[in-house]
C-alpha cells in the first residue's frame, strides 16, 4: 500500500461569514478584508490579509473592485504600507495591486509574471486566458525560501506552483501561519487547469507543504485549515482517488473527457463541469507522461485515451 492511500479525503469547511467591507483579527497583528466577488470558483470572495502594527504588508489585494479599495484603505487607517505580496496572477487575487502601489507607495512582490506551466501546442487555446492579470509584474522577484522583513514580520516565500505556474504561498515566521492563497483551501480543492495548470507540480506541492510544520493556514477563500497536516494528505488523498477514477473510466472503456466527467463528477455543480474538465485533462497529461495512458499527439480537451 503506497503511503496515504489510506488517508480519508479532506472534510471541508462550509461555514465561513465573510463581512464584507470590515478588516476582521484573525491572528495576532493579522487582518482579513473579504471582497463580495462571490462565484462558484471564489467561495464567498478573495481574502485580503493585513500585516504588521504601525506600518502594514498587504497579502493578495484582490480584483479591481472600488468597494474592496475602500474598504482596504479605511483598514489601513493612514499607516505606511511597506509591501504589497502577491500569491499568482489570477484576475480576483493581483489587479487592485497597481491602484494600492499607487495610494500607498508600496513595493509588489512576487514570483513573477503571469505564465503558463507549458507552452501552448499547436493550434490549443488557453481556455483560462481571460482570468489572467498579465498586466502585473511584480517591483520585487522572490525566490522560493527567500524572506522579506518589515514592522514586526518577517515573510518566507514558498513556490508552490501547480494552480498557476508563478502560485506561492508566504510564511509569516515565528507564527507558524502560511497564507496558502489558493493552493490549500478549506471550502473545496483547487482547480488545476492545463496550460497555466499542471498537477504533476501541485502534486509536488502539496509534497513540499506536508513537509512543514505550519499550525494554521489562511487561504484566499474562505476560512482557516486548522489542521493543516491532516488536510494537506486529504488532498493528496483526493487527488491520488481522481486519477484512479480516470484511470478506471478509460479502462471501462471511455475515450473523451466529456464521458470521463459525467461518470466522475456526478455529485459536481454542473456550473463547474467545464472546470472538471481541464482539472482531468491536467490528470491525463499526468498520466501520458507517466505511460500510463495513451493519446494521439499532445493530451488535450478533445483528444481520445486509451490504456498504456
Amino acid at each position: 500500500m503506497a503511503e496515504d492511500d489510506d488517508a480519508k479525503e479532506p472534510e471541508f469547511d462550509l461555514v465561513f461569514q465573510p463581512a464584507y467591507g470590515r478588516a476582521v483579527p484573525v491572528a495576532p497583528k493579522v487582518m482579513r478584508v473579504t471582497v463580495n466577488n462571490p462565484s462558484p470558483f471564489t467561495f464567498h470572495g478573495t481574502n485580503t490579509y493585513l500585516l504588521g502594527h504601525s506600518s502594514l504588508a498587504l497579502i493578495d489585494p484582490g480584483p479591481e473592485d472600488e468597494a474592496h479599495f475602500e474598504a482596504l484603505m479605511a483598514a489601513i487607517d493612514g499607516r505606511e504600507v511597506t509591501h504589497i505580496f502577491v500569491s499568482h496572477t489570477h484576475r480576483d487575487h493581483s489587479p487592485l495591486a497597481a491602484r494600492l502601489k499607487r495610494a500607498t507607495g508600496a513595493i509588489t512582490v512576487a514570483e513573477g509574471p503571469h505564465r503558463s506551466a507549458r507552452p501552448l501546442f499547436f493550434g490549443e487555446a488557453n481556455p483560462l486566458a481571460e482570468s489572467a492579470d498579465a498586466d502585473f509584474v511584480p517591483d520585487v522577484a522572490i525566490g522560493d525560501g527567500e524572506k522579506l522583513e518589515g514592522d514586526g514580520w518577517t515573510i518566507e516565500a514558498i513556490h508552490t506552483p501547480g494552480h498557476t505556474a508563478n502560485h506561492t504561498v508566504f510564511a509569516l515566521e515565528g507564527s507558524g501561519i502560511l497564507f496558502s492563497a489558493d493552493h490549500v483551501m478549506s471550502w473545496a480543492t483547487t482547480i488545476v487547469a492545463p496550460p497555466d495548470g499542471s498537477m504533476a507540480d501541485y502534486m509536488a506541492s502539496l509534497d513540499k507543504l506536508l513537509s512543514r510544520d505550519d499550525r494554521l493556514m489562511l487561504p484566499g477563500h474562505g476560512g482557516p485549515v486548522r489542521e493543516p497536516q491532516s488536510f494537506l494528505r486529504g488532498l493528496r488523498t483526493h487527488r491520488r482517488m481522481r486519477e484512479r477514477a480516470v484511470l478506471e473510466r478509460i479502462k471501462a472503456g471511455d475515450r473523451l473527457i466529456p464521458d470521463m466527467v459525467r461518470a466522475i463528477y456526478t455529485r459536481t455543480d454542473p456550473r463547474l463541469h467545464g472546470a472538471a474538465a481541464l482539472s482531468v485533462l491536467a490528470h491525463l497529461e499526468d498520466l501520458v507522461e507517466k505511460g500510463r495512458v495513451t493519446t494521439e499527439g499532445p493530451p488535450s480537451l478533445a483528444g481520445a485515451y486509451f490504456p498504456a
